[in-house]
């Protein structure tokens, strides 16, 4: 997994009154957990951009006035309710003969028969919790859904792996493709020219769909 070095400074001082200073002074005060002791430091806010906002999943070197560095993943992050400034942020310290939990970004590759057959494309969990060791910890899932028809889906099940834990059940949807009232039904032969024409990427698919407004959407 890519890793993003965050270079900041050790805090002296925890208090309400030194953590306002530093937002104000445009920094955001941190805290990586997981070590013999919790280690408080600050950092700019622009050196998370883009750690923070990206759909990516990314691991963290954190670079101290000190020289001391610490391998990391980012485990919670708290906004200002009003202005989305970033307030705090949590880390976990890495060790590599120790899991860690992560939340993985799925990526849809190729394009689906069954959205263009006038199927509706439900992209149903766009992230995967997973443990793995830090070395096994992967980029992306990959879900290729170029043989995708209407009625069929791809569950957790099939993106199993022996480097990592999926912390979901197997029968878990991650994406499927439901009949839409337009939809049209071919068979076998008549399906194999359908695929040679040129569709849509399947991003541009999903956000052709009509949205889900349900709970039942809902990672």
């Amino acid at each position: 997994m890519k890793s993003i070095t965050i270079k900041g400074s050790e805090r002296e001082s925890v208090g309400k009154k030194a953590t306002k200073a530093l937002r104000n002074a445009g920094k955001v005060p941190c805290v990586v957990y997981g070590g013999e002791k919790p280690l408080h430091f600050s950092a700019d806010e622009l050196s998370f951009r883009d750690l923070v906002y990206t759909p990516n999943a990314h691991t963290v070197v954190v670079e101290l006035d000190n020289e001391q560095k610490v391998d990391a993943v980012m485990q919670d992050i708290q906004f200002h309710p009003v202005t989305d400034k970033i307030l705090h942020i949590d880390f976990y310290q890495l060790f590599s003969d120790k899991e860690v939990t992560m939340d993985i970004p799925v990526r849809l590759q190729g394009n689906s028969p069954g959205v263009r057959n006038g199927g509706r494309l439900l992209f149903r969990k766009r992230k995967l919790a997973i443990r793995a060791l830090p070395d096994k910890l992967p980029d992306f899932f990959d879900v290729d859904i170029s043989k995708l028809k209407i009625g069929q889906n791809i569950s957790v099940e099939s993106l199993l792996n022996d480097d990592f834990s999926i912390l979901h059940p197997d029968n878990t949807v991650v994406v499927q493709v439901k009949t839409a009232r337009a939809a049209i039904t071919v068979d076998d032969e008549e399906e194999e020219g359908v695929e040679g024409e040129e569709g849509a990427p399947a991003e541009g698919a999903a956000a052709e769909a009509p949205a889900e407004t349900t709970a039942e959407n809902a990672e």
